[in-house]
């Protein structure tokens, strides 16, 4: 079992910055992918980025491609989420989650385990 949690959600104003950071427990050889996804109110749970622990090969959602940025340490236990330029569209529940097997970084069902979440609000 690999627990995840996320820190470094806020409130920013349009055209701010925040980093968001997940910790894992454990570094396991299981972990193929690591993702962040966010959810807003009313709506359903989206890819945002995604980041293969073995080679470093990046996924954005084009919502965020050029804005946002995934990076992992060298321990491969910490991931982040560098976002800058954020619109209030960017409000949401961000989650931290990792795939252990085959699947697709767009697809918050492939993904095993998953953070509690940690909020983005941002304000125009």
């Amino acid at each position: 079992q690999v627990h995840l949690v996320e820190s470094g959600g806020g409130s920013v104003q349009a055209g701010g910055s925040l980093r968001l950071s997940c910790a894992a427990s454990e570094y396991t050889a299981r972990i193929y992918n690591m993702g962040w996804f966010r959810q807003a109110p009313g709506k359903e749970r989206e890819g945002v980025a995604c980041i293969s622990t073995g080679i470093g090969f990046t996924w954005y959602a084009d919502s965020v491609k050029g804005r946002f940025t995934i990076s992992q340490d060298s321990t491969k236990t910490m991931v982040y989420l560098q976002m800058n330029a954020l619109k209030p569209e960017d409000t949401a529940m961000y989650y931290c989650a990792a795939l252990t097997g085959s699947g697709s970084c767009s697809n918050p069902r492939d993904f095993d385990y998953w953070g509690q979440g940690t909020q983005v609000t941002v304000s125009s």
